[in-house]
């Protein structure tokens, strides 16, 4: 469905997004005087990652592959983080065809973004959620659990649908949603009503700057200015999808 819905631009944003946050520590460079964009820790033992919402392991796939294969950091570990245990039976799955099935680098658990009770404060190096924040129930409530479980100078990743910057383009994109999608759900995978939610979703979903605003409400510190070619997001495919990230501040002591 997911194919079908983005002609498979889906695959294209998730490999950008995980490049965008560039996972993992060469052991072999890493030197713990000079800060990362994505580890605060100052053990060259990898990464902790959390990925919420992402039960059936897509992303977390690929930043293992992207530690391993661009830094050579074996070491990283992320943990799956989902409240629905039939997506974290699908993962766990999918993960038997990769080499992390029995690996402590993966993890998988069932857990409430908006209170995630078994993950201590201050413990993740990295937060990352994609295609998911849209559904939470209460998202300043996930927003500040993030920053709640992220170490100092942590980074908080987020890839979801938003809001399309051309008017034009936004005309056509609204009838392929509304028009297309429920019916290519209705046809391949007998769901229609999950497939109206899920445009609905999209469309009630916060604009860029709002949700910049949220982020920042959480606690947490935008890496540029609020803009559209400020850094505080970045558009993939003219808005349709989004990438933002907060960074935890580092206290002062």
């Amino acid at each position: 469905m997911n194919d079908f819905m983005s002609l498979g631009i889906h695959r294209l944003w998730k490999d950008h997004f995980v490049r965008s946050i560039d996972p993992g520590i060469n052991p072999l460079v890493f030197q713990p005087e000079q800060p990362s964009t994505t580890a605060s820790s100052s053990s060259p033992m990898g990464l902790s990652i959390l990925d919420v919402a992402g039960g059936t392991g897509d992303i977390a796939f690929r930043m293992l592959d992207y530690c391993s294969k661009i830094h050579n950091d074996l070491s990283t570990r992320v943990t799956v983080a989902d409240i629905n245990p039939e997506m974290l039976a699908e993962g766990r799955k999918r993960s038997l065809q990769t080499p992390y099935s029995r690996s402590e680098r993966l993890n998988f658990i069932e857990e409430n973004a908006e209170k995630l009770s078994s993950i201590p404060s201050n413990s993740i190096d990295l937060y990352t959620v994609a295609f998911g924040i849209r559904n939470f129930t209460d998202i300043p409530a996930a927003l500040k659990e993030a920053h709640r479980v992220l170490k100092p100078g942590g980074v908080f990743a987020c890839l979801e649908f938003s809001k399309v910057n051309n008017d034009t383009f936004n005309w056509f994109y609204k009838r392929w949603s509304f028009s297309a999608i429920p019916i290519i759900g209705q046809l391949v995978a007998g769901d229609r009503d999950s497939y109206q939610y899920l445009v609905e979703s999209i469309e009630k979903f916060p604009d860029q700057l709002t949700f910049a605003n949220m982020i920042q409400e959480a606690g947490l510190e935008l890496p540029g200015r609020v803009g559209d070619s400020g850094g505080a997001w970045e558009d993939l495919s003219g808005g349709i999808a989004c990438i933002h990230k907060g960074i935890k501040p580092v206290e002062q002591h």
